[in-house]
């Protein structure tokens, strides 16, 4: 996409920063937060006291910083609201995952040698949309091309000989809205998770019947460790990405035994997917149905040559954890109650979905999904990325060595050196002051971090 232009406008916000008196104090403030787009700004103070005398040994104070507050980064997942701390959100990521597959970060090095496979879950169909499908080699086949199609109850033929380019703002649309389902697309995404929880459990009871163990047998014999991400299709339903690796009882530490291998994993898969399934109750308007995964699952072993290698597969689900329905033409907002859905920019086909959560969300039996507060995410309200306990590192751990080691090369304040350190403690008092940048300010940390340009829509929070 290209940079937004900087109007003569925007020459003189920047202009204005950087000849505040205090600009260097600025800048230093802009560079720690790498260039994050909405910081939140506290005020405050720090006081360094000697539990055993009291005597006051330094004290820090917000007072003294351009416009007297402190900025410290959002710290958000979302590329929509932050590129800059979405970014370290996808390579925190990108290093879990990769962890799991060719070891590292608390990880053996042994554990490339372990069955591992790349697995797609898909949804069911929930009614045509239009799709852009590429062949080999590149071609991009027709939408949906029926040559005898009859017209729908709604008077739509439900046929497009299209070949859809990749921006095209019709993919995900259904060719025809009110044949739609759309109550059963917005209750996979609300059941999703459910959906996940018992196709591991029906993949561990497989794997157990194949090898003729009991399951606390296989339990002492194989370990199933996973590391997942939700992605949202174009037409607003997720699908899942996640690499499923075979360990031995404790882990990653021990190998598996040798019968569990790639095709067993294939199998296993397969017939989980197949065999679960959530039934939704019957409400007003809409009938109960049994929601499970869609006939497309697809399983890759993963190598450490080739075409689907760790680094591939780790960068894949890396770029999946910084999106969520925005992608698709919705908020990355929650709705507010003093929204009005027709006129919010957004496209047909999430608005529709959107109106279908909040209808559902009336209804008492589908009370316990909360479907009219995640109706910004068309129902789904489960974690973009999990994993189980031994698959690798936690990000909390990633996060803790990345804290660590900027302790360890920007020392703060330090006791003098007649003064026992372990009798120094410090009492902090924060406010929330505001949150987000003014136009200037957004253009020169973009300047100063060698961040993307913010567009010029970009919201003044500060200024608000």
């Amino acid at each position: 996409m290209p940079h937004p232009v900087i109007t003569p406008t925007d020459a003189r916000l920047m202009a204005r920063i950087i000849d505040r008196p205090d600009f260097d104090r600025w800048a230093a403030r802009a560079r720690a937060t790498g260039g994050c787009s909405q910081p939140v700004f506290l005020t405050g103070t720090v006081k360094h006291v000697h539990t055993g005398t009291g005597e006051l040994l330094h004290q820090y104070t917000t007072d003294t910083e351009p416009d007297g507050a402190l900025p410290v980064a959002c710290k958000t997942r979302r590329a929509s609201r932050c590129p800059a701390c979405a970014e370290i959100y996808r390579a925190d990521t990108y290093q879990l995952i990769r962890a799991g597959l060719a070891g590292g970060k608390g990880v053996p090095d042994t554990v490339p040698g372990h069955p591992a496979a790349f697995v797609t879950l898909t949804a069911p169909s929930f009614g045509p949309v239009h799709a852009r499908r590429e062949k080999a080699g590149g071609r991009v086949e027709r939408c949906h091309p029926r040559r005898n199609a009859k017209p729908c109850p709604h008077g739509i033929v439900a046929s497009c000989g299209a070949r859809h380019s990749a921006d095209d703002p019709r993919l995900g649309e259904p060719l025809c809205p009110d044949c739609y389902d759309h109550a059963g697309s917005v209750l996979f995404n609300a059941l999703a998770p459910e959906l996940w929880r018992r196709f591991t459990l029906a993949l561990r009871r497989y794997l157990a019947k194949a090898a003729g163990l009991t399951q606390k047998e296989f339990r002492e014999t194989l370990a199933v460790s996973f590391a997942k991400v939700a992605e949202y299709q174009r037409r607003g339903v997720v699908h899942f990405h996640a690499v499923i690796r075979f360990d031995g009882p404790t882990g990653p530490t021990t190998p598996p035994p040798g019968w569990a291998n790639v095709r067993l994993l294939d199998d296993a898969v397969r017939h989980a997917a197949a065999a679960v399934s959530v039934t939704t109750p019957a409400a007003p308007g809409t009938p109960a149905r049994s929601l499970g995964s869609g006939s497309q699952v697809d399983v890759r072993a993963i190598t450490t040559s080739g075409t689907l290698t760790q680094q591939a597969v780790a960068g894949y689900v890396a770029k999946y954890a910084t999106k969520a329905a925005e992608c698709v033409g919705t908020l990355d907002r929650r709705l507010r109650p003093t929204d009005d859905l027709d006129a919010l920019a957004i496209t047909p086909h999430a608005r529709r979905l959107m109106n279908e959560c909040l209808r559902l969300g009336a209804l008492e039996e589908f009370a316990d999904l909360r479907l009219a507060q995640w109706a910004h995410m068309l129902g789904f309200r489960g974690h973009f990325s999990t994993k189980s306990r031994r698959y690798s590192t936690t990000l909390g751990a990633l996060r803790a060595a990345r804290i660590a080691y900027v302790r360890e090369h920007h020392p703060g304040w330090q006791p003098p050196d007649d003064q026992d350190s372990a009798l120094v403690v410090a009492l902090g008092e924060w406010r929330f002051h505001s949150q987000g940048l003014t136009r200037g300010e957004a253009l020169v940390t973009a300047a100063l971090t060698g961040r993307p340009l913010p567009p010029p829509a970009t919201t003044d929070r500060r200024a608000a």
